[in-house]
């Protein structure tokens, strides 16, 4: 929506358009120069927001009271931003300048966020630093994490962030459902995950949007006597000046396209992508725009007149490596980078859908291990959509939280970690699961697709938003439980949901896990598990097994024996599919017959790959009608199991192999992948 800015604000307006129309000579605003300290950094920026501080505030969903507010006259027209804060406290003076790319094209978005909404949690890129504060790392081409937002937070860490406390307030917070704190902040980081370089606040402003007068938390650098961002510290009374100054540098050029640092772009069947940088030169003194695009060891130049509008398609190739683009504006005494964009990638894209076996949060053992640089993830599958819904942009993917920013959850981050590994391929994960959900919560609302009020739009609206919707390359299955052994309304659902993914992610494979037995002390028995075992005959589906995996506690699965190989069996089997990978011992022991002779059962499988029989399995069969037991079961090489019966099976119609909680005996294939429950008429 155009926005106009009040007549008030004209001289304003007129300033900045002279600023804009000569970028060589802008200066900041002379009615609120700079700090001292941060003179040297914020020449050739307009001040956008000034204000200085009370010790206390109640600004939720309240416009703090600037004392300069330029905002509507600069509105989206800046490519770069800038923040200064001034204290005079116990330490006596103590100023910080930093500048970062812009996380919003929003002037009104740059200051303290006080309303619903307002949540920004993501990396930043090109973070320059300059302070008179001990430990604070000066310098310019850094990395950074904001974490600016209205809301209550927490210190669980959301896992975008190296080398950040689990449960410390400090870079890698996560913000709740409930508003009134707040919290602004901007921190020094690595560049990539996992990182050796330890986050750091840089400048800390905390609790201005209480519904009720709290004091203030604020700091520069880290605190060394509590919370290193300085939350709950409520210092604010302890300094006589506390000034907060925001600054936006007038753009040359007006971008319509360019990638999002960190983003994947789905590769063609060339094993690569032509991403665009597009726009038009807005200032005078422009004379050419130039382009760098670096990566996989070379770098590629293109150049366009200021006279026209530009677009260049540059060619990046999927691989591990990743792109950084920089855009520059040049003419007479003008020579900068209007725009930089770092860790673009070509790669493949995965979803992840089902309740808590999906969303596989960490129950016991890390699986952080399997990170990598590589492995991507888009915005947030929290299920309040005001959180989820103002996270739009690309993280690197983490394996053990969930409902976080990147959250993709263990058994996925293994699967993705390998496929980067096997086939050099980046990998992004987008998981959208939620546990304890029946499969009614997860369908689509036919009217309003991207309803942030439901699973299904939330979901949609991140492969959407991050342009990946129509190139999703698999889709993985996890849910069932909740459904309570209803096999008609689970299979009607998944029919439905499957048929609306369909019509959307026209390119991907499905891959469905058969749930294991009564998991969460629900009434989960063989009749969902074996209409869902027939989806690979009904709706071409590939089946993927949870026996085999001794990891369980009855419920979900620790890492090792549990998520790790789940994610393992995954890989397999989407290797083979998708990738060409290997084919024998991989797909899930799958029975086509059962016949029986005298005392003796034959169970006939749909291949012929050799299978590790444990001993006592037979106890995890049962015969239906029949009373005689399955003492022994031994694979023979034809592709079948032998089970030799305590009796004669006299009235036996049916044999169930239902599997068992927690460790025991198996059968499994090469890959240690189990054989699939079923329940199957004797012919």
């Amino acid at each position: 929506m155009r926005r106009y800015a009040p007549a008030a604000t004209l001289t304003t307006i007129l300033a900045t358009i002279a600023a804009v129309v000569s970028p060589a000579v802008a200066t900041t605003s002379s009615a609120t120069p700079a700090a001292a300290g941060c003179d040297a950094g914020a020449a050739g920026y307009t001040t956008a927001l000034q204000i200085n501080l009370p010790t206390s505030a109640t600004w939720l969903n309240t416009t703090p009271p600037y004392t300069v507010n330029n905002t509507a006259a600069i509105g989206s027209n800046f490519d770069r931003v800038g923040y200064c804060l001034e204290l005079n406290g116990p330490k006596g003076v103590q100023w910080v300048w930093t500048a970062m790319d812009p996380f919003t094209s929003d002037a009104k978005r740059l200051g303290l966020q006080t309303s619903a909404g307002q949540i920004f949690r993501q990396q930043v890129t090109d973070l320059e630093v300059s302070s008179n504060v001990a430990g604070v790392t000066n310098g310019t081409g850094q990395t950074g994490y904001i974490e600016m937002w209205p809301n209550q937070y927490s210190g669980a860490a959301a896992g975008q962030v190296p080398n950040a406390s689990a449960s410390a307030y400090d870079a890698d917070d996560s913000p709740t459902t409930v508003l009134g704190h707040g919290s602004f902040q901007i921190h020094q980081i690595g560049a990539t995950k996992p990182s050796t370089v330890p986050a750091k606040p840089v400048l800390s402003i905390n609790r201005f949007s209480e519904s009720t007068a709290k004091t203030l938390a604020l700091g520069i650098g880290t605190n060394t006597a509590g919370a290193p961002d300085w939350t709950l510290t409520d210092n604010a009374a302890s300094y006589t000046q506390r000034k907060l100054t925001v600054y936006a540098r007038p753009s040359l050029v007006k971008l319509t396209e360019m990638p999002q640092d960190l983003k994947l772009i789905p590769r063609d069947s060339e094993n690569g992508a032509n991403p665009a940088v597009a726009g038009q030169v807005t200032a005078t003194g422009v004379d050419h725009v130039e382009l760098s695009v670096t990566g996989n060891g070379a770098t590629q130049t293109f150049t366009a007149p200021a006279s026209a509008p530009f677009r260049f398609t540059p060619r990046i190739l999927a691989g591990r490596w990743d792109y950084t683009f920089e855009l520059k504006a040049v003419g007479a005494g003008i020579d900068r980078v209007v725009a930089k964009r770092t860790g673009v990638v070509a790669g493949d894209v995965y979803v992840v859908q089902g309740q808590s076996n999906a969303e596989a949060a960490k129950r016991s053992g890390d699986a952080n291990v399997e990170e990598s640089p590589y492995l991507r993830s888009f915005g947030s599958s929290n299920a309040d959509p005001t959180i989820s819904g103002a996270d739009r942009v690309w993280h690197y993917a983490t394996g053990d939280v969930t409902q976080q920013s990147g959250s993709a959850g263990q058994w996925a981050i293994r699967m993705g970690r390998r496929l980067v590994d096997t086939y050099g391929v980046p990998v992004a994960l987008f998981n959208g699961s939620h546990g304890g959900k029946p499969i009614s919560f997860f369908q689509r609302n036919d009217t309003t697709p991207n309803d942030l009020t439901t699973n299904y739009g939330r979901l949609r609206s991140r492969l959407q938003a991050s342009g990946v919707l129509s190139k999703v390359k698999g889709v993985l299955w996890y849910q069932g439980e909740q459904d309570s052994d209803n096999a008609s309304v689970h299979i009607a659902g998944f029919t439905s949901l499957l048929s609306d993914w369909r019509t959307e992610m026209t390119t991907a494979k499905y891959f469905a896990y058969q749930v294991r037995t009564s998991p969460c002390n629900d009434t989960t028995t063989v009749n969902l598990r074996e209409a869902q075992r027939k989806l690979g005959d009904t709706q071409d589906v590939t089946v993927l097994s949870t026996n085999g995996l001794s990891g369980h506690d009855g419920c979900h699965y620790a890492y090792a024996g549990g998520y790790r190989e789940m994610g393992d069996h995954t890989f397999a089997v989407v290797a083979r599919d998708l990738y060409g990978g290997p084919s024998a011992g991989v797909a899930p022991p799958n029975p086509s017959s059962v016949t029986k002779s005298g005392t003796t059962l034959t169970v006939k499988l749909r291949s012929t790959d050799p299978l590790t029989v444990d001993p006592g399995v037979g106890a995890d069969f049962r015969l239906v009608g029949s009373t005689v037991t399955v003492s022994s079961v031994v694979y023979q090489a034809d592709g079948s199991l032998k089970l030799s019966l305590s009796g004669t099976p006299t009235g036996a119609t049916a044999l169930i192999y239902q599997g068992h909680l927690k460790a025991g005996p198996w059968i499994t294939n090469a890959t240690g992948t189990g054989l699939l429950a079923f329940n199957l008429a004797i012919t």
